[in-house]
């Protein structure tokens, strides 16, 4: 496996293997790898012929200097994972790289207006500016690509295909999948820094979701559902809405169809996110 840092080795690399004709495969990562970093990794092995994946945490994208600092940094780790995952090449630029001023403020940023200041978005403020921002720079770098996502991150990977449609990437964007733990958590790079009361809390998130998908209901009603389980389970709410798939814009008691249910809340101070399909009945 080839280690990176260099972002013109990087864009080399990336350009050689077009050369020869093959397609490049990209995940785009912050580290701190998991069970669910390792499927996308296997995804991209499978659908592309060569796989590059980039470790940066992207201090952009972070609205509190102490949620930054928490991060988890598991390099070691990290790159022993990409391996056995069968990773061609691992790519770990500096900050000052990625971003020259820092921490001055960059002054060009990728923003995708209304999309990303909701749910995420308006818990924390510039963050999918900061996400964009970061994820243009390296489809820049890596140039035409097959790029893979989690769908647990389910705003992001809305802004990221808005952001490919509208700047023309040469980048085909593949969802992948949410992976969870036995009990039905979602897998996070967060998770590690809960407590093991915490832990149990957290299954709030997925219980709300199934409890929302077991009936078709109005909109209005999964929302209440799904307050009041994380409630229940100790979970302090950010979020719990029913949205369209593709726009992300809240649903009426009026529509009906296959719809998103996305929810967020903290636990033991984490902000955790989830989300999963749901069938809604206009009332």
């Amino acid at each position: 496996m080839l280690e990176l840092s260099d972002i013109e080795e990087w864009r080399s690399f990336a350009s050689d293997q077009r050369a020869k004709g093959l397609v490049v495969g990209f995940v785009p990562t912050m580290g701190a790898l998991h069970a669910g970093h390792a499927s996308l990794f296997r995804a991209a092995k499978e659908h592309s012929d060569v796989v590059v994946a980039s470790l940066f945490v992207n201090p952009r994208q972070f609205d509190r200097r102490d949620d930054l600092e928490k991060y988890p940094r598991t390099p070691e780790r990290d790159l022993a994972l990409a391996l056995e995952c069968g990773v061609d090449c691992v790519v770990s630029p500096s900050l000052t790289d990625m971003w020259p001023d820092y921490p001055a403020p960059t002054p060009t940023t990728v923003s995708v207006g209304e999309l990303g200041e909701r749910f995420e978005g308006a818990g924390r403020p510039g963050h999918f500016d900061g996400v964009a921002s970061v994820v243009a720079k390296l489809f820049t770098i890596t140039g035409p690509c097959r790029s893979f996502f989690g769908e647990k991150d389910f705003q992001q990977l809305a802004v990221i295909r808005q952001i490919v449609r509208d700047l023309a990437f040469a980048v085909e964007v593949v969802g992948c999948p949410i992976v969870r733990d036995d009990d039905g958590l979602a897998l996070s790079s967060r998770n590690v820094t809960l407590s093991l009361a915490g832990r149990r809390r957290a299954l709030g998130l997925s219980h709300a979701l199934t409890a929302a998908a077991k009936v078709a209901r109005p909109a209005s009603i999964q929302r209440a559902v799904m307050h009041e389980v994380l409630e229940n389970e100790g979970v302090e709410v950010a979020y719990a809405e029913v949205v369209d798939p593709l726009t992300l814009l809240p649903s009426s008691d009026a529509e009906s169809g296959p719809r998103r249910a996305l929810v967020a809340g903290f636990v033991d101070g984490v902000r955790l996110l989830d989300n999963g399909p749901v069938s809604i009945v206009g009332s």
